[in-house]
């Protein structure tokens, strides 16, 4: 899998999400941007990302995720945010 379709599958099943992806094969490292998570525990915020990607990780396709979840407000501090 290619970090593109691992991008734009989640685009397509989580809205309002801004996501950044690097990787290859299966392993990938995930940050997620998204109002989405405000207000959500870091557990809860990391089930959505799984839940969006249940069949890839179910069929093999996808392995092993590194995740990271911001709210907007959060990703101006984030170290992984070069633009901040």
């Amino acid at each position: 899998m290619l970090p593109s379709e691992v991008k734009a599958r989640l685009e397509s099943r989580i809205e309002g999400c801004e996501f950044h992806i690097q990787g290859e094969g299966c392993n990938f490292q995930v940050i997620a941007v998204g109002d989405v998570f405000e207000g959500l525990s870091a557990v809860k915020r990391q089930q959505l990302i799984y839940g969006a990607l249940s069949e890839e990780l179910a069929s093999g396709e996808l392995h092993a995720l590194s995740l990271k979840t911001y709210t907007p407000a959060q990703w101006q501090d984030a170290p992984e945010n070069i633009d901040a």
